[in-house]
């Protein structure tokens, strides 16, 4: 233990960090810059931050304060002692709604002030897309903005005192009329009146250097104001006193459309007289599908507000006759006004890949210039691109002339670094010729500050350095940063980054086959902070830990780290990172809820793949990596019922638990006493056929011989004799077949009735269903000698225990068992969702040198795309009751639920389903150490929902996981959507035979 830790260890009271844990996860914020700390502090209250400046101060080490992380110029990193907010200063310490002010600590998330001022009907001004994840002392710092800017203004606005504590350990409360103000700044102040009435440009979003014309006397000489957009550079803050604005009891959103972004920009200024809430712009480059957009190549999102919808709603539409428009659109709807505003949020992270998916960065995706020459500064801003050869899709604040973008700046190369250079020194000089700011929003940091003085000129940042030498003579406040700042093309994250690629089993088509592209994809943006899913699924394990390491970011910062090797020195072997991604629940939820689509779920399987290559696995990789295993072996033996009485006896259902390396909180699952496919051999397979076919007929029929035996006759009704002892038929077959059915591990041992269910529903909406063969003859010369009996498997299990090796084999053995099928044009239908994702994705990504791998994922349908598909014009039974439950995370992530929203729809099944995930996850929940992470997950929005429901609720989880959790913490039924509507048909035929 170093002695500033032990010093710091003494000192404080909350939790000092100087593990490579740690220090790994703060070396980064969501800029292109890396700096490594020493350690990280999470103060518990005030006196903890006196004390470690204190600490810090006599050692001369830096102290760097840290909200949420999701600065973008550089500002959040240090190489000091880091303090981290968020886990302890986070309250919200009063709120009055008479005098519209709240008392905040610097850690507290703008959405949890945001929830308690609404039921007073307010809210804070200010509002950056990170709102479920930045916080309040992060905004005071930077002087953040947000989309409501235009009705609000800058975080500035809406501060009226601050507690701040000095570097040399001073507590000021800073207010107007110098309140608060350091010995010195005054008489700074007073010395060079002329300057500062001079020296900065007019406009909304001027948020580059201090903001020292705020001190001048006309100003009010509010020193908290120019506290504002420090950057933690001049003190730090414990506390503040905020205002709140009145929010609109109705509101309406106008999206505007037009040509392309320079028609955009020229429109925004003129919407202003108008008074809106917002006036936001973003180009098609960044929206994956303009299905829900009106007609156009760019857009202005514009917010009305009002006392009634029909007031919101009138000056919207005002607003779209005020404008020469390609097509518009008016929402009122609450639900479709957040849906709309997801598209433009999520486009700080979707604008880091180019539309071809190359990377794209910040570093210049926050210049502002007066609204009026927007559209002139961007043509400019183009023809600038051009010349450097460099492609941005451009976004933001356009009523604000505050313009977001990310370049495609090659940071890897010396060359790419040095044009990185050229292109920023040139950019700031044309942000200057059309009076504007360096930074608008986001910061100066390392990114822009070494630039001001084009800017400001030498005088005036030399004013700021006097400055800071007022508040911080010694510099121990986030050096580098604002003033005497580090050049803005070093410590640059990518360069520590392994220059070759790394040998990964996964192909990661999406990043060339790179994992440390796929490591990058994470730029800090944060949207897996967040404290609420809603209708996502992300992060659901750092929703029930609150801790950086269990987030997404958080991980990816860890694998960031392995690959450079500095902080994380043993690669592949890193406990450290195999901690941090023990409890990602492989939800899949990053893949569609993050802006930019990091997949830890792949990353950790990737990684505990070599992590343990060569060395035993944990008991659970085997207990439960292998379930498909044991499974069938049951099956073989007919033992279940054996099973199913051993795991009834405590003991050894305890002992079982214990060797096997399962929670010993969780029970035992039942095995069904009958297979599924034993069930569909007794009824003699599919109601129209029985076997496999291959070959097709005009008309769309089906027809041929099975793959593995000749032809054996049929019966009078069209089925075909001579069936194997599984169920699987041999012989010719009269008609032909719609789709194959998948018999996956958990319908097939552990759920039968969902798969009974599903061949009653699908056969009712006719279609004609056979199960995939369990032969395969790789010589048919020599079909006696070299044919081969298997079982399919999507390796699920495998997968995500990180045996990619076993995962590869079973996967070939699928697809080998499968030929038939992929010469015919059949589609697969799973019921298991995490089982159709896994072939969706996982088996095309794993055996990506495979064609029949991608063969075989382009046919997989769920079972409710399998009706919309196969059976269009059929009519479900009508259930007519209310439904609760979850949507799978696997099927949010990767399948979609489109169909199945039909689907209930149809049958009267009335509801929204919740967001999150049920926390069991497959092996995820059964792991010895993971039950109470897994009851949070549930806990989450799952449980609740449930508990809440109105009586007579259907509760649908189409997921054996998922069902499994509900009956094991609620003592609930959940049902797969089959059951539900196989239920409804028998109903239904009782009711024509009794009317």
């Amino acid at each position: 233990m170093t002695d500033l830790e032990s010093a710091l260890r003494a000192a404080v009271r909350g939790e000092v960090g100087f593990d490579v844990t740690s220090r790994a996860l703060m070396t980064m914020d969501a800029s292109n810059y890396r700096r490594v700390p020493l350690g990280v502090v999470a103060p518990r209250d005030a006196d903890d931050v006196a004390a470690v400046l204190a600490v810090c101060r006599e050692r001369g080490v830096p102290v760097v304060p840290r909200g949420g992380g999701t600065s973008i110029a550089g500002q959040a990193t240090g190489t000091g002692v880091v303090l981290d907010f968020t886990r302890h200063m986070n309250r919200l310490v009063s709120l009055d709604p008479e005098s519209r002010t709240a008392v905040v600590q610097p850690g507290l998330v703008l959405d949890r002030l945001q929830d308690a001022a609404a039921p007073h009907g307010l809210r804070f001004g200010p509002e950056p897309s990170t709102h479920s994840r930045c916080t309040l002392g992060g905004m005071i710092g930077n002087n953040s903005c947000g989309s409501h800017s235009v009705a609000w203004g800058t975080t500035a606005d809406s501060v009226r005192e601050l507690d701040v504590i000095t570097a040399r350990g001073l507590r000021l409360r800073l207010g107007q009329d110098w309140a608060g103000a350091p010995d010195g700044l005054r008489d700074l102040v007073a010395g060079d009146l002329a300057r500062l009435r001079t020296g900065f440009p007019e406009l909304p979003r001027r948020i580059s250097g201090y903001a020292l014309d705020a001190l001048l006397p006309e100003h009010g000489a509010d020193v908290a104001r120019a506290f504002c957009g420090s950057e933690g550079t001049l003190g730090v803050l414990t506390e503040a006193v905020v205002r709140l604005v009145a929010a609109p009891r109705a509101r309406a959103l106008a999206v505007l459309g037009y040509v392309d972004e320079g028609a955009a920009a020229e429109a925004a200024a003129g919407l202003l007289s108008h008074h809106p809430l917002t006036v936001e712009g973003m180009a098609a480059d960044l929206v994956p599908s303009a299905a829900a957009l009106p007609r156009g190549g760019a857009w202005l999102f514009v917010e009305t507000g009002g006392d009634s919808e029909a007031e919101a709603r009138a000056r919207a539409e005002t607003v779209v006759r005020a404008t020469d428009v390609v097509d518009a659109l008016v929402v009122t709807d609450p639900a479709g006004q957040r849906a709309l505003w997801r598209i433009r949020e999520d486009a700080s992270g979707t604008a880091t890949r180019m539309p071809d998916g190359s990377e794209a960065w910040p570093g210049w995706e926050d210049c502002a210039v007066p609204p009026r020459r927007l559209g002139a500064y961007l043509r400019d801003f183009r023809s600038l691109l051009g010349a450097h050869g460099l492609r941005g899709t451009p976004y933001g604040h356009f009523g604000d002339g505050c313009i977001h973008v990310r370049i495609d700046f090659d940071l890897l190369t010396d060359k790419g670094v040095a044009r990185f250079r050229r292109f920023s020194e040139e950019l700031a000089d044309l942000v200057v010729a059309h009076g504007g700011s360096l930074s608008g929003e986001h910061g100066d940091g390392q990114a822009r500050a070494e630039l001001l003085p084009r800017m400001y000129g030498t005088e005036l940042v030399s004013l700021f350095e006097r400055t800071k030498a007022v508040w911080d003579p010694d510099d121990l406040l986030n050096p580098g940063m604002l003033v005497r700042p580090a050049p803005l093309d070093t410590n640059l994250r990518f360069s520590v980054l392994p220059r070759e690629p790394v040998d990964v089993a996964f192909g990661y088509p999406g990043d060339g086959g790179d994992f440390s592209a796929a490591v990058r994809r994470c730029v800090g943006v944060a949207k897996c902070r967040t404290t609420s899913a809603g209708a996502g699924v992300m992060c659901p394990s750092f929703r029930a830990t609150g801790e950086e390491a269990h987030s997404t970011r958080g991980r990816a910062r860890l694998l960031h780290e392995m690959l450079a090797g500095e902080v994380v020195t043993d690669g592949w072997r890193s406990e450290e990172v195999r901690e941090a991604l023990d409890l990602c629940l492989s939800c899949k939820g990053c893949r569609s809820d993050c802006p930019v689509e990091v997949d830890m779920a792949t990353y950790k399987a990737e990684f505990l793949h070599h992590h343990y290559a060569g060395r035993r696995r944990p008991a659970a990789h085997y207990a439960m990596g292998w379930l498909p295993v044991w499974l069938r072996a049951v099956a073989r033996t007919r033992t279940a019922w054996a099973v199913n009485a051993l795991a009834a006896v405590r003991p050894l259902a305890w002992a079982a638990k214990r060797l096997g390396g399962i929670a010993p909180e969780r029970r035992l699952p039942r095995v069904a006493g009958e297979t599924f496919t034993a069930w569909w051999g007794k009824r003699g397979g599919g109601r129209g056929t029985g076997g496999l076919i291959r070959g097709r007929v005009p008309g769309g029929r089906t027809q041929g011989r099975m793959a593995d035996s000749r032809a054996r006759g049929r019966t009078g009704d069209g089925r075909a004799r001579g069936r194997t002892g599984d169920g699987q038929t041999r012989g010719r077959i009269a008609g032909g077949a719609s789709a194959v059915l998948w018999p996956d591990t958990f319908t097939e041992h552990l759920s039968p009735q969902v798969g009974q269910a599903a061949v009653r529903v699908l056969e009712a909406a006719g279609v004609s269903l056979v199960l995939p063969p369990t032969l395969h003859t790789p010589s048919p010369a020599f079909a006696p000698l070299t044919a081969r009996r298997g079982r399919v498997c999507c390796g699920l299990t495998y997968v995500s225990t990180g045996q990619l090796d076993r995962a590869r084999t079973v996967m070939r053995r699928t697809l080998d068992l499968m030929a038939p099928v992929l010469e015919t044009d059949l589609p697969v239908v799973v019921l298991e969702p995490s089982c159709a994702a896994a072939l969706r994705t996982d088996l095309p990504e794993l055996l990506h040198d495979d064609p029949r791998a991608a063969a075989l994922s382009s046919r997989v349908l769920t079972f409710a795309e399998a009706l919309q598909r196969l059976a269009p014009d059929w009519t479900p039974p009508r259930v007519n009751r209310p439904a609760v439950g979850q949507t799978h995370c696997h099927q949010h992530a990767v399948l979609g639920d489109a169909a199945d929203r039909r689907l209930r729809e149809a049958a009267g099944l009335e509801g929204e389903l919740s967001g999150g995930c049920c926390g069991l996850a497959g092996n995820f929940g059964f792991e010895a150490g993971h039950f109470e992470v897994s009851r949070a997950c549930a806990e989450d929005q799952l449980l609740p929902a449930v508990r809440a429901a109105a009586d007579g609720s259907v509760v649908l989880a189409d997921g054996y996981s998922c069902r499994t959790q509900l009956e094991q913490l609620a003592g609930v039924r959940g049902r797969h959507l089959a059951e539900v509507l196989a239920e409804g048909l028998e109903e239904g035929m009782e009711e024509d035979l009794n009317p």
